[in-house]
């Protein structure tokens, strides 16, 4: 439920259609300690089903965004009236589970979700668990899980009685080791194995397409060699933001699996100052941007994939003033569409010269292809700009793109859920997010993106090592 909250887009208020761009902000400022606006701003279900419609708690705060004003309200008028209302409707409880729209807010739960509530942790019952601490992190516990998470194997009993008549320090040191002797198991590097699981949906391979080793019958692109960049990153205290921002390729090699750094691939073709990592590999061109003019999917995958924000669940709007435009004539400024396309589409622009499938040209980047290409398209087709905009912030193109991208707290909080969700067994709750919060910022700012340190704060918190 928290992670629903969390990811960022707008809080969309108005008494008619529009989304309203500063309804994340006005948010945050009346509740700058909340969860849903550490690292982060709201996502649209906050207030809404499906914007325009509002869900329970949109609808409280409706008759209170400035009563008697023409609408629709000016992003202005709204800025300046959704604190009041806010407040106004801080002690009612919209879903009826009990707790006020002011303690959910404040504890990370859904005010209009009753099946999201506050749930206090730390009591325990009587009785006690001859096993384990149920009521607080166990060392044993968490030795348990480490293995079978990061090795693929049950401790045995000798390993259980030997840790066990550890002292708490050998304990901690003995998790630590087999942590660092886990990660360079195949279970854990290998193909198919624990990092090509998190790698699966940000790549989404299709077996029918694949190009060499294990060749599909269609081959377009090897998306082997993604995996291998996102495993690299991962792995070896790399940076993992050069999942998003290299401009080398790496090799995998087998018996045992290893990625090497390389400065070129014969089976990738985008020159060395034009690549940002997986977003410009050929598997990526060849299945998101595949024939389009304006690739729209390519961006929208890229967000999804390494920032978290889904922008089809309302997630990470950031409107552009002006914007959609419209450049290729697909009706994106209808009312319907405006209010995700206005962050889409800028999002979009510094992919104009990128193909997908274009014979010769395929998966390359090409200096003016919407005129050599896709003329045809639309009369402003060929006025799209490479520059753009990520977290409405003006990038130049998708290097740029990507390095905005990857520095970002979205990037960390999203490389840090993955992690959370394949050890701890689901996405931050309410209840973690303290932990949470820490260990992503622990993992930008104190790690240096290493994912290996940073799987040393996870194995040590609550949510992982308590029963």
């Amino acid at each position: 439920m928290l992670r629903r909250l969390i990811l960022g887009a707008a809080v969309c208020l108005s008494g008619e259609v529009l989304a309203k761009p500063p309804g994340p902000g006005g948010f945050c400022a009346t509740y700058p300690s909340a969860p849903a606006c550490i690292g982060q701003q709201p996502a649209c279900t906050l207030c809404h089903t499906s914007p325009p419609q509002r869900n329970i708690y949109g609808a409280s705060l409706e008759p209170h965004l400035a009563p008697g004003a023409a609408r629709p309200l000016s992003d202005g008028d709204f800025s300046l009236a959704l604190p009041a209302a806010l407040r106004a409707v801080e002690a009612e409880d919209a879903d009826g589970d009990g707790v006020s729209n002011l303690e959910e807010v404040q504890r990370g739960t859904l005010p209009a979700d009753p099946s999201s509530r506050p749930v206090d942790t730390g009591g325990c019952g009587p009785g006690q668990n001859p096993q384990y601490d149920v009521c607080r992190y166990d060392a044993r516990f968490a030795y348990r899980r480490v293995l079978l998470d990061f090795c693929g194997l049950s401790p045995t009993y000798a390993q259980l009685k030997a840790f066990a008549a550890l002292g708490a320090e050998g304990q901690q040191a003995l998790l630590d080791s087999e942590v660092d002797r886990c990660t360079t198991t195949e279970f854990w590097r290998g193909k198919n194995g624990q990092l090509w699981k998190l790698a699966h949906p940000k790549i989404r391979p299709v077996g029918s397409l694949k190009e060499g080793e294990d060749r599909g019958a269609i081959p377009l692109a090897d998306y082997y060699d993604d995996y291998a960049l996102y495993a690299y990153a991962q792995l070896d205290d790399h940076d993992a933001r050069e999942v998003m921002t290299a401009r080398y390729f790496v090799r995998r090699q087998t018996q045992p699996t290893r990625y090497t750094r390389v400065e070129s691939l014969p089976s990738q073709s985008v020159e060395a100052s034009r690549r940002a990592g997986n977003l410009t590999s050929a598997w990526s061109l060849i299945s998101f941007v595949m024939f389009t003019a304006l690739p729209r999917n390519a961006a929208a995958q890229s967000y999804r994939a390494y920032l978290g924000l889904d922008i089809a669940k309302q997630e990470g709007l950031h409107s552009i003033p002006g914007e959609p435009r419209d450049y290729d004539a697909k009706g994106v400024q209808a009312p319907a569409c405006a209010a995700c396309h206005a962050t889409l589409d800028p999002l979009s622009y510094p992919f104009r010269n990128y193909n997908g499938i274009a014979g010769a040209a395929s998966a390359r980047y090409v200096p003016n292809r919407l005129e050599l290409f896709f003329s045809d398209v639309s009369p402003t087709i060929t006025q799209t700009p490479e520059a753009g905009y990520l977290f409405g912030r003006p990038v130049r193109d998708l290097r740029e793109w990507a390095e905005v991208g990857a520095d970002s707290d979205a990037f960390a909080i999203s490389a840090v859920t993955d992690y959370w969700k394949l050890l701890v067994g689901h996405a931050p709750t309410a209840e973690e997010n303290a932990e949470f919060v820490a260990t992503w910022r622990r993992f930008k700012d104190t790690h240096g993106y290493s994912v290996q340190r940073m799987l040393h704060d996870v194995i040590r918190t609550e949510a992982y090592g308590a029963p």
